[in-house]
């Protein structure tokens, strides 16, 4: 069964270009043209992409998208804005999108972050191992060797360790990795999420001063590319 997409543009043009485009590479989509019907939609429907424009009428996309993971909702979003301003970025982000484009924008560029959210889903479960360069992960006995040595890595830098693996090719904002390390109520300050990364680079990555594969995204969070 093809995937099922949301579509929630107010531009006739752009909406009517957009479904057809997606619907020509094999995915069912429907549309809404405004904040309110959107938030109904994404909360009432099974969909498995959420497309999700910033400027709308009723509600605009930061609230449709605030509403929806309040709600409960996992569909992964990907917000299509026309600012560049990187606040603006940070904010569809902390808000729970899990990707952003910038408009204008390229069919390319937007099939290409389709399938990729697609492919991660609400986040594909990590296999039993993982290799890291020379580090090597095994999820089920919650251990990691490098060089044959076994790191040993607290529950927290594990559990931060699985978050990212689940993650992966996706920036975390330093708040979602407090939800997922620390929990959705605790305190948590960026100089402290900052020392448990350093930490885990200092484990995993051949060389922690310059890190390969947990990467600081300068405004945004982190990174973890393999």
């Amino acid at each position: 069964m093809s995937a099922r997409i949301l579509v929630v543009e107010d531009e006739p043009g752009i909406a009517l270009a957009l479904e057809d485009d997606l619907t020509m590479e094999g995915y069912r989509v429907s549309v809404a043209g405004d904040g309110v019907t959107a938030s109904r939609m994404a909360r009432e429907g099974e969909f498995d992409l959420i497309v999700l424009d910033v400027m709308l009428p009723g509600k605009d996309g930061f609230e449709v998208c605030r509403e929806v993971r309040r709600a409960g909702v996992k569909t992964p979003i990907l917000m299509l804005t026309a600012r560049a301003q990187e606040a603006e970025k940070v904010m569809a982000l902390e808000l729970g999108a899990d990707d952003y484009v910038t408009k204008p924008f390229g069919v390319r560029e937007l099939r290409a972050r389709v399938m990729a959210l697609l492919r991660r889903g609400a986040g594909a479960a990590p296999s039993k191992t993982l290799l890291i360069g020379e580090a090597e992960v095994n999820f089920e006995r919650a251990e990691v060797r490098r060089g044959g040595v076994t790191m040993p890595l607290t529950p927290l830098e594990f559990k931060l360790l699985e978050l990212f693996a689940r993650n992966r090719g996706r920036i975390l904002t330093r708040d979602q990795l407090v939800e997922g390390g620390w929990g959705v109520n605790a305190f948590v300050s960026e100089r402290v999420v900052d020392n448990h990364i350093g930490n885990l680079r200092k484990k995993i990555e051949p060389d922690a001063e310059a890190p390969r594969y947990l990467l600081n995204i300068r405004g945004l969070g982190y990174r973890f590319d393999e």
